[in-house]
C-alpha cells in the first residue's frame, strides 16, 4: 500500500511535490481510513485541476518511476531511459537529475525507496526498511557508482555492484541475484501498484480468463454490470491463439519477419445476452455483439478484472480520468465500493484525475482525499496540494467554492472578444 509519493523536476514538475496518502487529522468517514502500523492510510484520492494543469504529468510521474524499476533488468548497458523529461523551461532544471520517492508497506514492512536519474545514468539510489520505528538503510547510491551497504550484508552486495551497470537500478540488480532483503520492496513495483490511462483494451490473460465457462473474473463482471444498472444476462468470449495457414502467413505476414517463429494469431469474438421484457410480460434474450455495447459497458467489462485483483489482495490502482465515458454515478459508485471494507476487504488504493466536480462531496470524499494540481502561467511550474490545506468545515459546499475559484486549480478563461477582434 501506498504512503507518499513524491517527484521533483519531471515534465511540469520543476520542484518537489509531495503526495501523501496518509490520513490527516479528521475523523469523518472513518470507512476511507485504514490502519497499519499504527498508520492511518487512505483507501482512495482524488486530483483535480484544469486542462494542461499538470494532472496527467503527475500519472506520467507514476508510470515512469514504476516502469523504470520493472524494466530495468532489461535495459541495454548505455540506453537511455526515454521516459524521464526533465523541467525545461529553465537552464538549470533542464541539466538536473529526476527525483521520486515512494514510502509504502509490502509483506507488512515499511520502506522509503528513492532514485533519482539524468535518463542516461542513476545519480542516486536509496533504500529504508522500517523494521523498526527507526529505519534501517539497506543501501544508498550516490555519484552514480558510490555505494554505502548495510553493515551485515557489505561484502555480498559489494560482489553485486560489478553486475549492476550505470543506468540501472541497484533494486533490481540485488533482488535478480536474490538479495532477500530488497526483494519485498521490488516485488511491490512489479505486482501491487499500477497506473491506467483508460481501459479501452483488455489484456489477453483477461480475455483467457473471461473465455473459461467456470471464469471469476466473468461473474464479478456480471456482478458489476448488474449493480451499475446495465441489463446485461450473460457475456460469452471466444478467445484462441491460432496457427496461420499459409495462405493467411503469406496475405498477413511481412516477408522480413516470416522466418521470427511467430506464425499465431489472436481469434477473438465476444457476445452480450440481454434479456428483454416483452408488452406482454414475456422475456426474450438477444444476443449482440460486444462491439455495439457502449463506451461505458466495454469500459467497465474491461475494468472489472481490475477491479477483482484489488479485492482480493492489496493493489494501488492509478487512474486518468477515471470518469472517461462514465457517468459520474458510476465513477461515485466505484469510489464507494473502494471505501467499503465489506467488499474492499484488502485495502486496495484507488488514486484517480478527474474533471468531475459532482464527485466534490464531504459526504464521499474527505477533505485529506481531494487533491489540486496548478500550473502557475507565468512560469509553467505545476504544484499539488491537498483541500485540507484550506479551512474547509465538514458542512461547506465544496463544489460551489471550487467552481468560483476558491481552491484554485480551474481554468481562467476569457470572454472570447479578442478571440475574433481584427
Amino acid at each position: 500500500m501506498l504512503i507518499e509519493f513524491s517527484v521533483k523536476n519531471f515534465r511540469s514538475f520543476r520542484d518537489e511535490v509531495i503526495f501523501s496518502m496518509e490520513a490527516g487529522n479528521g475523523d469523518e468517514l472513518p470507512n476511507n481510513v485504514f490502519e497499519v502500523n499504527n498508520t492511518k492510510i487512505l483507501k482512495t484520492a482524488s486530483l483535480y485541476g484544469a486542462n494542461a494543469s499538470g494532472k496527467s504529468n503527475f500519472m506520467r510521474a507514476f508510470t515512469a518511476a514504476i516502469m523504470m524499476v520493472r524494466n530495468s533488468n532489461m535495459i541495454p548497458l548505455g540506453a537511455r531511459w526515454a521516459e524521464i523529461v526533465p523541467f525545461l523551461l529553465d537552464e538549470c532544471s533542464r541539466n538536473e537529475p529526476t527525483v521520486f520517492t515512494f514510502v509504502f508497506i509490502a509483506n507488512g514492512v515499511k520502506y522509503r525507496y528513492c532514485f533519482g536519474t539524468d535518463g542516461e545514468k542513476i545519480q542516486e539510489e536509496s533504500l529504508d526498511a522500517y523494521y523498526s520505528q527507526k529505519p534501517s538503510n539497506i543501501f544508498k547510491r550516490t555519484n552514480v557508482n558510490d555505494y554505502k551497504f548495510i553493515t551485515e550484508d557489505n561484502s555480498r552486495l559489494k560482489a553485486l555492484v560489478a553486475r549492476n551497470t550505470d543506468n540501472k537500478l541497484f533494486l533490481a540488480t540485488a533482488t535478480n541475484w536474490n538479495y532477500d532483503k530488497t526483494k519485498d520492496a521490488f516485488l511491490w513495483f512489479m505486482n501491487s501498484i499500477d497506473t491506467y490511462d483508460s481501459f479501452d483494451m483488455i489484456a489477453d490473460e483477461d480475455l483467457v480468463s473471461y473465455s473459461k465457462d467456470d471464469s471469476p473474473f466473468k461473474d464479478f463482471s456480471l456482478k458489476l454490470l448488474r449493480e451499475t444498472d446495465i441489463l446485461i444476462k450473460d457475456i460469452h468470449v471466444d478467445y484462441a491463439e491460432k496457427d496461420m495457414d499459409t495462405n493467411m502467413m503469406d496475405l498477413l505476414v511481412p516477408p522480413a519477419i516470416k522466418n521470427n517463429g511467430n506464425s499465431k494469431f489472436r481469434s477473438l469474438n465476444i457476445e452480450v445476452e440481454h434479456e428483454i421484457e416483452l408488452d406482454n410480460g414475456n422475456k426474450k434474450t438477444y444476443t449482440l455483439n460486444f462491439g455495439d455495447e457502449s463506451s461505458g459497458t466495454k469500459i467497465l467489462f474491461a475494468l472489472a478484472p481490475s477491479l477483482m485483483r484489488a479485492f482480493a489482495k492489496t493493489r494501488v490502482l492509478i487512474v486518468d480520468e477515471l470518469e472517461k465515458s462514465l457517468h459520474p454515478s458510476l465513477v461515485e459508485y466505484i469510489i464507494k465500493i473502494f471505501n467499503n471494507p465489506n467488499i474492499n476487504k484488502a485495502n486496495s488504493q484507488l488514486i484517480f484525475t478527474t474533471h468531475a466536480v459532482s464527485l466534490l462531496d464531504l459526504d464521499l470524499l474527505r477533505r485529506d482525499q481531494i487533491w489540486f494540481a496548478e500550473k502557475n502561467p507565468m512560469n509553467g511550474v505545476t504544484d499539488l496540494y491537498p483541500l485540507d490545506d484550506f479551512s474547509v468545515r465538514k458542512d461547506e459546499n465544496i463544489q460551489k467554492g471550487y467552481i468560483n475559484g476558491r481552491y484554485g486549480a480551474i481554468p481562467f478563461i476569457g470572454n472570447g472578444i479578442d478571440l475574433w477582434r481584427e
